[in-house]
């Protein structure tokens, strides 16, 4: 990324994706999956200040379990039929080699704007598009994302971490 990068971005939902991995039965056993659609838009500023936002679809998520799946849907977890969509919101971003620093906020399941920061890889870079790969840790706890099954607590671990590969073409 350089000068050249400078502009309003757009990503491009074909090229992009976000998964999710989480433990259950005290850790042991993963859960992975992917979320639906994935929406957003970034920019890059002249000085090379870099800010932007990232939308997943949650009412599409699918772990390969139509059961779970409903379930990660609920007001349990994600609640989406009230709060659809994840939202990362980057507000600020530095450029070090092929990574960025990222400092912004998290909001999911009707918790908002909960701190983040985490390290984005750059894939690759053009005049015209730009990939960026990140792993986000989370805490389910700090969205308000407690259940566990009745008699059995710490059945399902709190730290969570969603993965994204995003593709920005110019807008």
């Amino acid at each position: 990324m350089s000068e050249s990068t400078a502009g309003a971005w757009v990503l491009d939902p074909a090229g992009s994706s976000a998964e999710f991995l989480g433990k259950s039965f005290w850790g042991m056993l993963p859960v992975r999956g992917k979320f639906g659609s994935v929406s957003g838009s970034g920019t890059v500023g002249e000085d090379g200040t870099i800010s932007g936002q990232i939308v997943i679809d949650v009412t599409g998520l699918s772990s390969n379990n139509k059961q779970r799946d409903k379930h990660l849907r609920s007001a349990d977890f994600f609640n989406a039929e009230q709060h659809p969509n994840i939202t990362v919101t980057v507000s600020s971003a530095k450029l070090d080699g092929s990574s960025l620093a990222c400092v912004g906020t998290f909001s999911a399941a009707g918790t908002d704007n909960v701190p983040v920061t985490f390290t984005a890889r750059v894939e690759s870079a053009s005049d015209d598009a730009v990939v960026l790969s990140a792993v986000l840790p989370m805490s389910r706890g700090k969205l308000g994302m407690k259940w566990q099954q009745p008699g059995m607590p710490g059945m399902v671990k709190d730290a969570t971490q969603g993965s994204v590969k995003v593709r920005f073409v110019r807008s």
